[in-house]
C-alpha cells in the first residue's frame, strides 16, 4: 500500500508541531523516520496512521483521502503500534492480541477459529505463545512492547506505522523485532532512535527537524557528520561494519550544542 502526505500540517492551538510535510512512502517501502526528541516524528506517524487529522494538506492511502474513512477501515489497512503503550485492564496476552482482530468482526460477534488462529500465529511470530495466557500485569515492559506488535500483525493491514517499538526490549528482541518487520513485505513507516538499526533496516531514512523533513534519501546520504552536528548537536563517526552496513559512532556533544547548552 503506498501512503502519501501532500501539504500535510498538525499542531495545538497556538503551535504548529508538523509543518508542511511532503512524503510518500511506496508500496513494500520500509521508511525510517528519525531526529531529536520535540521533532515531531510522532506526531507525523499518528496524522499518517488517521490518528490525528491533519490542520492542512492531506493523507492518501492508495491515493483515497482517509479523512473520508471510518476508523474500522483505516484500522483495516495501516496498524498503529504507539511507544510505551499501556492497557489498564486485566487482559491476558492472547486477548490484547484479539484486539487487532475488532476491525473484522461485528460488534457483537465472538472470535471464531480464524481468528484465534491468526492471534497465535502473531503470538509465535514474537516468541510470545508460551505467554498467551500470562496476565498483562506480569509481564516486563519488553513483553508488552511485543504483544502490541503481535495485535498489530493480528490486524493483517496492509501497513505498519511503529513509534520506536524497540524501546524497553534487549537486544536479542530488538534484532528479531527489526528481522520481522523488515521482512513482511508490507510498507512500514518506522521511528527509531537507534540511527544503527535505522541504518541497518531501512530502506530509506527521513530526518526530521522542528516539525519538518530537512532529509529524506538513503542512509549514506541522510547520515551525515555534518547532518548528526546539525540536527542532532553530536559529533560522530559514520562508516560501514564489516557486513556494509553503516555504523554511528559517538564521539560526544557537539561544540554548537555545549555552547547552546552553557548560554
Amino acid at each position: 500500500m503506498r501512503i502519501e502526505a501532500r501539504g500535510m500540517s498538525w499542531g495545538v492551538p497556538g503551535k504548529t508541531i508538523v509543518r508542511d510535510v511532503d512524503l510518500v512512502v511506496e508500496a513494500g517501502e520500509t521508511v525510517g523516520m528519525i531526529g531529536p526528541n520535540g521533532s515531531g516524528k510522532s506526531s507525523l506517524l499518528r496524522c499518517l496512521a488517521g490518528l490525528r487529522a491533519p490542520t492542512a494538506g492531506v493523507v492518501r492511502y492508495d491515493g483515497a483521502d482517509i479523512a473520508t474513512w471510518q476508523a474500522r477501515t483505516r484500522a483495516r489497512h495501516a496498524a498503529f503500534v504507539e511507544q510505551s503503550a499501556e492497557t489498564e485492564s486485566d487482559l491476558c496476552v492472547a486477548e490484547v492480541a484479539m484486539l487487532g482482530r475488532t476491525a473484522f468482526r461485528s460488534r457483537w460477534r465472538a472470535p471464531d477459529a480464524t481468528d484465534r488462529a491468526i492471534v497465535m500465529a502473531a503470538l509465535e511470530r514474537l516468541d510470545l505463545g508460551p505467554l498467551a495466557d500470562r496476565p498483562w500485569k506480569q509481564l516486563s515492559g519488553g513483553e508488552r512492547q511485543r504483544a502490541h506488535l503481535a495485535r498489530a500483525l493480528a490486524q493483517r493491514p496492509w501497513a505498519l506505522l511503529l513509534d520506536e517499538p524497540t524501546n524497553h526490549l534487549d537486544v536479542r528482541h530488538q534484532l528479531e523485532l527489526m528481522d520481522l518487520v523488515a521482512g513482511t513485505g508490507q510498507t512500514v513507516v518506522i521511528v527509531l532512535h537507534d540511527l544503527t538499526l535505522a541504518a541497518r533496516y531501512c530502506d530509506r531514512l527521513v530526518l526530521m527537524r522542528d516539525g519538518t523533513i530537512v532529509a529524506d534519501g538513503p542512509a549514506e546520504d541522510v547520515l551525515t557528520a555534518s547532518s548528526l552536528r546539525e540536527v542532532f548537536e553530536v559529533d560522530a563517526e559514520i562508516s560501514p561494519d564489516q557486513d556494509g552496513y553503516l555504523s554511528v559512532r559517538y564521539r560526544g556533544a557537539s561544540r554548537k550544542g555545549n555552547e547552546q547548552v552553557t548560554r
